[in-house]
């Protein structure tokens, strides 16, 4: 029972956030035990990966976010699959969702919060515009912002990253626009989820602390 140890560690500094467990590593039957240990919300950055967990699961009520890049291409084949999507990223991807997805699909606008060259998302500078170009696509429901701090950044760099983003959703909420709520955050990791908590995170993307010294 390790992912329980791991999972005890991590209760203590929660306050209210969701844990969506990002399954990238692991297989089905960790998602399973998972569950059992009342984790009902699963992060996949693969399509193909995803869709093959998919299938090895339908029996148990998972809530499935996306949390990688998505590519257009691959939309059709797992859109009507998901819950949430956290990588909402440009008018393409929206296009290509208002096409295929059948229900309105709850979105994170991922928001680019440093200039790593193998992180995607909208500059900072442009996501009110992009939220305002949303406006067309009545599939679409923009719950919040996803973003990720620098790699390896300190604690100030992190933080700072993860102020940016609230100020970000904050604005926009304030809005009050009926096909953007943004209400929740979703961002913090396994290394620095305890500064995203402290900054007003909802949703937490956790995937190596959840199963760390497991034999």
């Amino acid at each position: 029972m390790t992912i329980q140890k791991n999972l005890d560690t991590i209760k203590p500094f929660l306050n209210g956030q969701t844990i969506i467990a990002a399954t990238k590593y692991v297989e089905a039957d960790k998602i399973k035990e998972l569950y059992t240990l009342g984790i009902d919300n699963i992060g996949e950055n693969r399509v193909q990966d995803f869709l093959r967990k998919f299938d090895l699961l339908t029996d148990l009520p998972i809530k499935w976010h996306f949390i990688g890049h998505l590519q257009t291409n691959k939309v059709k084949m797992m859109i009507n699959k998901i819950d949430y999507l956290h990588s909402l990223d440009s008018l393409k991807l929206a296009n290509a969702i208002q096409k295929e997805r059948m229900t309105q699909l709850p979105c994170f606008i991922e928001v680019l919060l440093t200039n790593e060259p193998n992180k995607t998302g909208i500059l900072p500078s442009e996501v009110f515009d992009f939220v305002q170009s949303l406006k067309q696509y009545d599939i679409i429901s923009v719950v919040g912002l996803m973003g990720m701090a620098k790699a390896n950044g300190s604690e100030a760099e992190v933080k700072k990253s993860f102020d940016q983003l609230r100020e970000l959703r904050n604005e926009i909420a304030n809005l009050n626009l009926p096909y953007a709520p943004c209400k929740w955050l979703s961002m913090g990791m396994s290394d620095d989820y305890q500064i995203a908590i402290e900054c007003e995170a909802t949703h937490l993307r956790l995937g190596s602390i959840l199963f760390r010294n497991e034999e």
